[in-house]
Order: C-alpha cells, then structure tokens, then sequence
C-alpha cells in the first residue's frame, strides 16, 4: 500500500492555521517563502498578524529555521536595507552557500536576492584570469568573490558606502580564500579614488538603474574593456529597451560600443517588469569597432 503524499511545508502550516483561526483566515496565507541559510523570510498580510507567534513558531518547526522574519516594507534607501520584522527566534545572522561560495550576512539588515543566483555565479564565467574587475555596487561581494574566485581576476576593487556590507564583504573574501586579490573600499562610488582607465570589467549591479553610474565607469575602464549594465525595464522588448539605454549612455559619457551588446534578462522585477543586465564592450571614442570576443568564456549573453 503506497504511502500518502506528505503536504508541502507551506501546506502543513497552513493546515495548522485553519485548525486555530478557520478557513477564511488560514486561505490568506501565502505559499511563498524563502530561505537563507538559518533565517526564513516571509510575507504576510496585515490580517494574519495577530497569528504571527503561532505562524513563526510552526514555520521553525516544519523547516528546522532558527528564525522567521516578515518584509514589513520595500528596500529602504541607498544602502538597499530590508524592512522585517522578526516573529520567531532571535539571531538574525545566516550564512549561505551558492556554487561553492559561502556568504555570511545579517539577514535583517542586508538585502540577498536568491533570484541573482545565476547572475552572480555568472559573475565568475565572465572573468578572465588575471583581469583587473572593478565593482561598484560590491555589497557582501556579490559579484566581486565570483570574479576572484571562479574567475581568478588578478585583482578586484570592491566598492560600497554600507560599513555593515564591506565589513561582511571583508570576512566573505577571507572566508572564500580570496582575500589576497579582493580590495574592499568603503566609501561613495562616485567620488571615492580609484585608478583612472585600468579596469578590464566593470559591474554595475544596481537597481532599478545603473545607467547613472556609465559615466564614473566610462572614465575607470580601459580602452576595449567590458560594463555589466543592471536595470530593470518594461517587460515588453526589455532586453532591446535595456541594450538601447546603455549605448546612448556609452555614447553621451565619450565612449563607443564595440558590436552589438548582449542583454540577459535576469528575472521578474514586480507586474510588468524585468532585471535586465546589459554586457557591453566599450572603446573610448572613434568609430564603431567589430567586436573582439564573446563577454562570456566561450557562451553567449543573450537571454535565453
């Protein structure tokens, strides 16, 4: 006799719900969840609050997490800060391990999207041994341990203006056994001091645009080096909308785009809209050159 099939955990604790607060209230629990490590985060309606302590404590229970946060608000500010809310257990600081990367962070206080997972493992296939990467937008590394590790850059400028992620960032490269050739630099990325034209690959990881920032990385790059564009664009022709914004910017900051850029649409951004990333080889003036190599080890950019 075939055993019955064991619910999902979202199911499970919803059915415990409907067992304390009845149908109605126990059917307006989302399914949804994610995971970091020790730390689970939530969404929950308003309606469900006065259930959160039942509903943290059996979420703990059902997936072995040592603590349970609710997204009480949108990302706050330029320092990217989650708005939660914890409902069960206590210490909010998780690690977690992607591709063979280990990211420790404090999960209440430093955003990490599971939906770049590709992109930053990405990251690290784009890199050439030895190139000179430079990450404005670095936080715990996300981009910066991948180029270094995976990609054995010769060395990589991290920068951010969070002493919280640049202190994570620090101990992320040490933890990674890249701490040799990742430069963490705290600071505002447009006006902290970097080198002038010795980047060979520039990421800029922010959303919902980084087009801003093409100028400060016009001005680092070196002649035929790469930019890694984010932005997030209108789901229809997003990838062509992504790839049109990033060469007029190119093209305003003194800079020329060698070939067609490859655009990548990374995931859904809320109703309507897509995480694009734009990778783009630029010259700094003259004429339009055919381009050299693919930005990816032997693989095409393009969104699949």
């Amino acid at each position: 006799m075939a055993r019955p099939e064991r619910l999902p955990p979202a199911e499970r604790v919803r059915e415990r719900l409907r067992a304390l607060a009845g149908d109605r209230t126990a059917d307006r629990m989302p399914a949804g969840y994610q995971r970091l490590g020790r730390v689970l985060i939530l969404r929950l309606p308003s309606e469900l609050r006065p259930y959160w302590t039942e509903l943290g404590a059996a979420w703990r229970q059902e997936l072995g997490v040592a603590t349970v946060l609710v997204r009480s608000g949108p990302i706050e500010g330029e320092l990217r800060t989650p708005r939660v809310e914890r409902i069960a257990g206590d210490g909010t600081e998780t690690e977690v391990v992607e591709h063979g990367i280990r990211w420790r962070f404090d999960a209440a206080k430093i955003m990490f999207a599971a939906g770049n997972r590709t992109e930053r493992r990405r990251a690290g296939m784009l890199v050439t041994p030895g190139e000179t990467v430079i990450d404005l937008f670095a936080g715990i590394g996300y981009f910066a341990i991948p180029a270094a590790g995976p990609g054995r850059a010769g060395r990589v400028l991290a920068v951010d203006k969070n002493p919280l992620a640049i202190r994570y960032l620090t101990e992320n490269a040490e933890r990674n056994g890249v701490r040799d050739r990742v430069v963490p630099v705290l600071g505002d990325n447009r006006s902290v001091p970097l080198p002038s034209h010795e980047a060979d690959r520039i990421f800029l990881g922010v959303l919902p645009s980084s087009l801003p920032w093409i100028p400060r990385a016009v001005g680092l790059l070196k002649p035929g080096g790469w930019i890694h564009v984010h932005s997030v664009e209108e789901a229809r022709d997003a990838s062509a909308r992504a790839v049109a914004a990033a060469k007029e910017a190119i093209g305003e900051a003194g800079g020329t785009p060698l070939g067609e850029p490859g655009a990548r649409e990374v995931k859904p951004y809320g109703p309507g809209r897509i995480h694009v990333v734009v990778d783009v080889r630029v010259g700094l003036g003259g004429p339009t050159e055919p381009i050299a190599r693919s930005p990816e080890r032997g693989a095409g950019s393009a969104s699949p």
